[in-house]
């Protein structure tokens, strides 16, 4: 019982790295109108800091190298330095006093969150046991929703403040990175990312440099698995990526809503999404068929931006939207990507899987990011709901038809099933 009550503390150390991640790049979408009227930034600005932060090019980067890191090195690797270049970030943000710093400020805050993300779904898969892989992962996905309602109930409560408001947020932000940093050196290092390193010592099944990224697009494996979390996860959160940073924005140029209101019901959006986490994911993920549970998640996640599309900007469309998307983002393709990607690769390649997937799904954030203002102006919100929906249904078709059903079964056991044995899996590398 010890042991398994260390592990939940572990996890949820862990799983903090999400809280600040959704934290930052929500902090700056719900202060996003007021550094525009500090700065006088134009359309191209804005998408200028949303292409190229946490919520997009910034984190890509920052996901990209930190899953080679946490691969070579160890999952415990990246804490000690991560939130430490993440804390720079913040201050720079807190303190901007023009658009060069804030800037930097975003990319550096960005590529400190990205790195931590491969390292944290993974580790969380890795600790968890067989039969609470979901209820551990969602714990993660908890951390990620509970960070951005916190940060919109903020900025309502501190909007009488304007600027001031949104530096003392992200100051927040720096204080919990400082706390959390302090936790994560006090875990162990995974334990299955140490028996396979001591399997390749000893029985010379592979060594560290022969680990190759053709491994990773040749084994069958392999490819199958990046065929269905980039399908899920990458179109889904084109359309995830866009609200988490636009949808205020939104709320307040196309809506009409002040940024008080505009805040506070993105922040109801997110506490249902905590809902949604914690009684769907959390507590039927590892009982309920999980291809069911995507299904109805998709299908609620595409109803919503219907509504939203189609149905105009009242409040009772607004509030049908929050309602339905909230509550289905909680068990949703983020919640099965993290699930899913620690369960379907192989220890040697988990991580860098992760961080290629995560990094691919960053850039096509920022690439739409840099043109979400301009598309909105000049095509009309309807045109650009449109665009949505077609990128939830990819994801839906495609999770429909490829998600694997592995309840129950410990990381070895799927790892035999998708690679065969050890002797097998090590004749696959050298082909």
């Amino acid at each position: 019982m010890a042991a398994k009550q260390g592990s939940m503390k572990a996890t949820i150390t862990v799983a903090m790295s999400n809280y600040l991640e959704a934290g930052s790049i929500v902090a700056g979408a719900g202060g996003l109108t007021l550094w525009m009227q500090y700065l006088n930034l134009d359309d191209a600005k804005v998408g200028l800091l949303g292409a190229l932060s946490a919520n997009g090019f910034g984190s890509a980067v920052g996901a990209f190298l930190g899953g080679i890191l946490v691969d070579k090195f160890g999952r415990k690797f990246i804490y000690k330095y991560d939130l430490l270049v993440y804390m720079l970030g913040i201050l720079l943000i807190t303190f901007s006093f023009n658009f060069p710093m804030l800037l930097i400020g975003y990319v550096i805050t960005g590529i400190a969150v990205g790195a931590a993300i491969p390292a944290a779904w993974t580790y969380i898969a890795e600790e968890a046991p067989k039969g609470e892989r979901a209820a551990r992962v969602g714990w993660g996905q908890l951390a990620w929703s509970i960070g951005p309602a916190i940060t919109l109930f903020l900025s309502v409560l501190l909007a009488p403040l304007g600027l001031l408001g949104s530096r003392i947020i992200f100051a927040q932000l720096f204080v919990v990175a400082l706390i959390t940093w302090i936790l994560q050196q006090q875990i162990n290092e995974s334990t299955i990312w140490q028996e396979e390193k001591e399997k390749q010592k000893t029985q010379k099944v592979i060594g560290s440099k022969d680990v190759s990224w053709k491994q990773l697009f040749t084994i069958k494996a392999n490819l199958k698995a990046i065929i269905l979390l980039v399908g899920i996860y990458v179109f889904w959160n084109l359309v995830a990526g866009v609200m988490g940073y636009f949808m205020p924005y939104i709320y307040e140029t196309v809506g009409g809503l002040s940024s008080a209101q505009a805040n506070l019901l993105q922040g109801f959006l997110w506490t249902l999404t905590v809902v949604g986490t914690y009684f769907v994911f959390i507590k039927l993920g590892d009982r309920v068929n999980r291809k069911l549970l995507y299904a109805i998640g998709a299908a609620m996640g595409i109803a919503a931006w219907l509504v939203l599309t189609f149905g105009g900007m009242g409040m009772l469309e607004l509030l049908t939207f929050v309602i339905l998307w909230g509550l289905a983002a909680g068990f949703g393709a983020q919640a099965f990507y993290g699930l899913w990607s620690g369960e379907l690769f192989h220890t040697r390649y988990r991580a860098k899987a992760q961080g290629f997937i995560f990094a691919l799904a960053r850039v096509a954030v920022g690439l739409i990011s840099l043109v979400v203002p301009l598309m909105i102006t000049t095509l009309g919100f309807q045109a650009a709901g449109m665009i949505m929906i077609g990128f939830l249904l990819i994801a839906a078709i495609v999770g429909l038809i490829m998600a694997p059903e592995t309840r129950g079964k410990s990381l070895e056991e799927i790892q035999e099933e998708r690679y065969g044995s050890v002797q097998e899996s090590a004749q696959q590398v050298r082909k």
